[in-house]
């Protein structure tokens, strides 16, 4: 599997997108256009969820213990993680407030994840509302596997294109951050999700992909395919946003 997608890998971790975030303008742009990556990374893992535990009722107990576990103790992290004693809030949520520390206007993002709470299809809110053009291809790409994908493919997309590949990619987005960026929210954010995913929920995200696949090398190959497309819509997602910095960072 590593060797399938490291060429992918590379070129991502070597993008000039976390260069080009080193000043305060260029961060609120790479923001506006990341907060939907925020976002549907939890349609990804809520497919998981309803894939390997049971949400419906009446209730019956799931075939894989150990993936309900794994699935479930991620869930707890990014839907309603104690970022402070006694505070307690989604991951979006917690961009949400970055994004408001730093001067970002978030109406568009709140109109679009409002409409979707009020009954409006993710692509009725993607045209509605004032949604980045890469933003809109990474989401729908998202959907497509969250909602069509096998369980093999949603675990590999959510493992090799999110919970693996984060530390990495935001180490250098922290390291690049501009020196009077003064936004603790962010600066947790990006933290959080380097220390958890790291410690927890990749090394989680590995031992669920390997149950689902086990020996059989057909769920293998379809895992590494998933794996490969994931990677390359992250990467045209950051061309997009890259694109948009102009010349002016």
């Amino acid at each position: 599997m590593l060797q399938a997608t490291q060429p992918l890998r590379s070129e991502l971790l070597r993008h000039p997108i976390y260069h080009a975030v080193s000043n305060l303008h260029a961060l609120r742009l790479f923001m506006a256009v990341h907060v939907y990556a925020v976002w549907d990374f939890m349609s990804l893992l809520k497919a998981l969820q309803r894939r390997v535990t049971c949400v419906a009722l009446p209730w019956t107990h799931p075939k894989n213990r150990r993936a309900a576990r794994l699935i479930n103790e991620i869930v707890l992290a990014e839907e309603s993680d104690e970022v402070a004693p006694g505070q307690v809030m989604s991951h979006f949520e917690l961009y949400l407030d970055a994004m408001r520390d730093i001067g970002i206007d978030n109406r568009g993002v709140l109109g679009f994840s409002a409409a979707i709470r009020s009954g409006a299809s993710v692509e009725a809110a993607l045209n509605d509302y004032d949604v980045p053009e890469a933003a809109k291809h990474f989401v729908r790409a998202t959907l497509a596997v969250a909602e069509h994908g096998t369980d093999v493919e949603v675990a590999a997309s959510f493992l090799h294109g999110r919970e693996d590949l984060v530390p990495q990619m935001f180490r250098r987005l922290l390291a690049e951050l501009p020196a009077h960026e003064g936004s603790p929210s962010l600066r947790l954010y990006l933290s959080r999700h380097i220390e958890v995913d790291e410690e927890q929920h990749g090394p989680a995200a590995v031992s669920l992909l390997a149950s689902l696949c086990a020996d059989d090398a057909q769920r293998w190959k379809q895992a590494a395919a998933a794996a490969r497309s994931a990677l390359c819509e992250r990467i045209a997602l950051w061309d997009g946003v890259y694109a948009s910095l102009g010349n002016g960072f």
